[in-house]
């Protein structure tokens, strides 16, 4: 720059203002929130780069218990899923002894749906064929034989993606006609942030916490009735295993929602990204699709429904590879063009997920030389898990005003926590919520970062937190004896209680 405009950024002098300010942002932009990335968190990033940079805090490191993030929380990659996409990536591997026939062959039909045979071109905008014919015979054999159309089947950057390409393509109207999203309440924030930026309704359903968060087909409708005085609500969004929540749906549970649905004529969007994450022996997945189609053809040939999943859960925990996929059940057909329109607007999905979300739904077979080694971690990991889930109930519920459900399924346990009179008070002078003031005094104090229940919903009045069961059983164990001696005493500090009146 020369020194007619080095210092004001115009040749004439003057200041020249910014096009894009917090006046001209879009406003649905700035009513979006999503607390597992929240302040909370933020506040946990300065604190390690404090400890770093070699400050001292009564903790020497934060343990992040904010995010379902496997790897990053220690859980090992499944061996077969990374031979596979790794051979996909550099195909001279090909030749190295070193790689098992079962994920050669696997690679090479992949790259054979690929253009150039290579994972660094575009595919078709749904996905690689062969992935998706993978897919649909993956799901036939989950339901037990209920046919899958591969041509229903759409590959996903992670679940999210779907979720919210599904959104947009619902919600219109102005006013009074504008479209109502029924979404559970506690909710994983994408939801609510999706809503949010598209202005939609949101519009609340409350899970059962009494009932070990279950679905209450009153609450639906007294939710859909409300609702209707101020909106159209046109869908309702389910998450089974539950995030937050970590709850199993019954089949019953799931089949009054269909039924509700059909005779509401909702639209029925079904997250089911933890349907491998089922811990509690008397718990078992029921996909939406298999109990739609065990309700009769009635049911099965009319309700809209799209079910999701993804490589990011599951005993894979590869959230990095972005990989997803969604079934689309009983859509118009002009409106599946239109899908299909929305989805070559972003070109595809990146290939290497959609490699490895085909290593997931076609993984090695009891006869090939590979099984014995993939059953093992694959056991191993959800082994671990369903002994964190049992360990973090159990401990939670030994804690003078922490009361736990069972954690079911998924990642995470939501406990509720007492939070005294005083401490309200105080977050209220603040001008937080009592749960935030109780999460980031944990951070602070501990070095445990969680996410408050208020970012995720919850009944008035009772306040919450959400942490992962992915630490390992070691760090676990440290984390919950740190947040049993934090509780108690918060709960002196603000009831002025001793220890044995607590």
């Amino acid at each position: 720059l020369d020194e007619n405009n080095s210092s004001a950024g115009r040749l004439d002098g003057k200041m020249r203002e910014k096009t894009l300010t917090m006046d001209t942002l879009n406003p649905q932009v700035k009513a979006v929130e999503y607390a597992v990335r929240g302040p909370i968190v933020l506040k946990a990033g300065e604190i390690e780069r404090y400890l770093e940079e070699g400050g001292t805090k009564p903790f020497s490191e934060v343990i992040k218990a904010n995010i379902g993030d496997a790897h990053a929380m220690g859980q090992q990659p499944i061996t077969f899923l990374r031979q596979v996409v790794a051979l996909c990536t550099f195909p001279e591997l090909m030749d190295s002894p070193s790689f098992p026939e079962d994920a050669k062959w696997r690679a090479r039909r992949i790259l054979q749906g690929c253009g150039g045979h290579s994972l660094g071109s575009y595919s078709a905008s749904p996905g690689v064929e062969c992935i998706r014919k993978d897919i649909a015979a993956y799901i036939e054999q989950r339901d037990e034989g209920v046919p899958s159309d591969w041509e229903n089947i759409y590959l996903t950057t992670g679940a999210s993606d779907g979720i919210m390409t599904i959104l947009r393509l619902l919600v219109s109207g102005k006013d009074s006609s504008r479209t109502g999203v029924m979404i559970p309440i506690p909710q994983y924030p994408l939801y609510s942030a999706a809503i949010s930026e598209m202005d939609a309704v949101q519009v609340n359903y409350y899970l059962d916490e009494d009932n070990c968060w279950a679905l209450d087909i009153n609450e639906l409708h007294r939710a859909y009735q409300a609702a209707k005085q101020h909106c159209q609500p046109r869908v309702i969004c389910i998450i089974n295993p539950g995030n937050p929540t970590g709850q199993v749906q019954s089949k019953k549970c799931i089949e009054e929602v269909l039924h509700f649905a059909y005779e509401e004529n909702l639209f029925v969007m079904s997250d089911e990204v933890y349907q491998d994450n089922v811990y509690a022996p008397d718990c078992q997945f029921h996909s939406f699709k298999k109990v739609l189609y065990e309700m009769g053809p009635e049911y099965f040939s009319s309700v809209e429904l799209v079910s999701f999943h993804s490589t990011s859960k599951g005993y894979t925990g590869e959230c990095g590879f972005r990989g997803g996929y969604m079934e689309v059940i009983n859509m118009d057909p002009e409106v599946k063009a239109q899908l299909v329109k929305l989805l070559s607007v972003r070109l595809c999905p990146p290939l290497a997920g959609q490699a490895a979300m085909d290593v997931i739904v076609n993984p090695p077979q009891p006869e090939e030389h590979t099984f014995k080694q993939f059953h093992q971690e694959k056991s191993s990991v959800l082994g671990a898990l369903a002994e964190k889930a049992k360990l973090t109930e159990q401990i939670l519920n030994s804690v003078p005003g922490i009361k736990c459900n069972p954690v079911q399924g998924s990642m995470y346990a939501f406990p509720r926590i007492f939070i005294p009179p005083k401490a309200v008070e105080e977050a209220k002078a603040l001008g937080m919520q009592p749960d935030m003031l109780y999460c980031l005094r944990l951070l602070e104090e501990t070095g445990i970062c969680v996410v408050p229940g208020s970012g995720f919903g919850q009944k008035d009045r009772t306040y919450h937190f959400r942490m992962t069961i992915l630490p390992s059983i070691e760090k676990l164990n440290v984390l919950l004896g740190k947040v049993r001696d934090f509780h108690i005493s918060f709960l002196k500090e603000y009831s002025g209680l001793e220890w044995d009146e607590i």
